[in-house]
């Protein structure tokens, strides 16, 4: 894809999905001169602002405030009253603009990006139709995010059962709630409907939260079971049914039975890429990309965010989208295009540092490879792990702190490549790791990186302690 001059184009790039990646891919773009439109079949926004982040998370910190205030002695004999789960689900929906995306397509408009509303399709190279309209463009960008994954259950698909959209924008708690899906999504929902008043139990095939370091899991469950939820580990649904009078029956493979008003299936999702019509133009949807977010074997075609399948977080995605915007408008015009690793143009930190967090309570806040992951790597690797419940600053933010961190150290170059932290509000030590592994700081310097007193950063001391001192 390089300057020409044959033919005329109706933009230089469009983007098929208006969610937070595509307005980052099409915003960044039109900074540098592009000529864009983003094309949006629901609202503009997408599922972060309307289905997941933000609403899964205004469902959640209600239930974590409270509890964080019964943490510290004096604050805990104030709190005399229980969650007003109508005003939970009301700041829900302030969130989401009660479902209505006109500001977000104000700021389109405002950035001089041309919305074009309707399901689109790839008709050509570099065609798009929408509806009875068909655009061309220099360059296409698919930011079409992703879609839940359903289990092979009998009896599941016709029970009706929720998904996370259906759970983030509920207008009313169910009595009772099963998840099913021991991940990201099956976790903070299992924490929020029980501290709306639902009884829950979570049914976990392969463990909680299983991805990340094996500690991580089993202080997550323990936290679970001890606000009432009920954590099945290995529990596997062999068949759902929901009766006439709305109750779903779920059967267990141990012979157990359980029933609930709602059923919740939270295991997983897959990039969203049916009926694109990219079969019709000869790419199929098993597709790669490079670091600038380009299809493999074409010049025209970008894969973005949830819908290039390398990390389905959306600040990743967002972060993809920044490279992959200017270096699209860098080829539309010619200029050279930063691809090096950790070039302007490129999502190299979607190789080994990617921070994702589970606002669960405890928090899970992860950056990195696991330990496992570096060993499975072929990693020569040392990892160093501390209870941050004896850390200062942790005992201070609550009575009875339980948490844990861990650091993974490349022991050849000297690096961290891991770090993960479980407990109260350590979300915010998150970007301080993501920083050591992006800047490849030695060990030896971060001993000079000296952190506050008392607060929970002092954590990243006693981790260095318990690595050693430079010889």
């Amino acid at each position: 894809m390089t300057t020409s001059e044959h033919g005329s184009h109706d933009y230089d790039l469009i983007v098929i999905g208006a969610g937070a990646v595509g307005e980052n891919v099409a915003d960044y773009a039109a900074r540098r001169g592009a000529r864009v439109a983003l094309v949006e079949s629901e609202l503009v926004g997408g599922e972060c602002s309307y289905w997941a982040c933000m609403p899964s998370k205004a469902l959640l910190r209600s239930g974590h405030a409270l509890r964080a205030a019964r943490r510290v002695a004096g604050a805990h004999e104030a709190v005399t009253g229980g969650i007003d789960a109508p005003a939970v689900l009301a700041r829900r929906t302030s969130f989401t603009s009660d479902w209505d995306d006109s500001g977000q397509a104000d700021w389109v408009a405002s950035a001089g990006i041309d919305l074009i509303r309707g399901r689109a399709r790839l008709v050509g190279q570099g065609l798009v139709q929408v509806g009875d309209r068909t655009c061309s463009a220099r360059a296409i960008a698919l930011a079409t995010g992703s879609v839940p994954t359903m289990p092979d259950i009998p009896g599941l698909a016709d029970a009706a059962p929720w998904g996370t959209r259906e759970a983030t924008s509920a207008d009313q708690m169910p009595d009772r709630l099963v998840v099913i899906g021991g991940g990201v999504s099956g976790v903070e929902l299992a924490f929020a409907f029980s501290s709306l008043g639902a009884r829950v139990t979570l049914l976990a095939r392969g463990g909680l939260l299983r991805r990340e370091e094996p500690f991580v899991g089993d202080l997550v469950a323990d936290a679970l079971r001890d606000e009432g939820v009920d954590v099945r580990d290995g529990a596997t649904p062999t068949r759902v049914d929901r009766g006439d009078d709305g109750i779903v029956t779920i059967e267990l493979e141990d012979g157990g039975r359980l029933e609930a008003e709602e059923l919740l299936v939270a295991t997983g999702r897959r990039p969203a890429l049916d009926d694109l019509g990219l079969d019709d133009v000869g790419l199929g949807t098993d597709l790669a990309v490079d670091d600038t977010m380009l299809v493999v074997g074409t010049d025209w075609l970008y894969l973005v965010g949830d819908a290039n399948g390398r990390a389905l977080l959306t600040h990743q995605g967002k972060y993809q989208a920044r490279a992959a915007g200017e270096a699209i408008a860098a080829r539309l015009d010619g200029s050279p295009v930063a691809d090096d690793p950790w070039g302007q143009h490129v999502a190299t930190a979607d190789h080994g540092a990617v921070p994702r967090v589970v606002f669960s309570d405890p928090e899970v806040a992860a950056v990195g490879l696991t330990e496992a992951q570096a060993r499975e790597a072929g990693m020569e690797v040392r990892a160093v792990e501390h209870d941050l419940g004896q850390v200062a600053g942790a005992s201070l933010q609550a009575d009875g702190y339980t948490g844990r961190a861990k650091l993974v150290v490349d022991e050849q170059r000297q690096v961290v490549i891991g770090a993960t932290f479980v407990g109260q509000d350590v979300a915010e030590l998150l970007h301080a790791a993501t920083i050591a592994i992006v800047g490849e700081v030695p060990i030896d310097r971060l001993w000079h990186a000296v952190p506050a007193y008392p607060t929970i950063s002092e954590v990243w001391l006693r981790l260095l302690d318990a690595y050693g001192r430079p010889r």
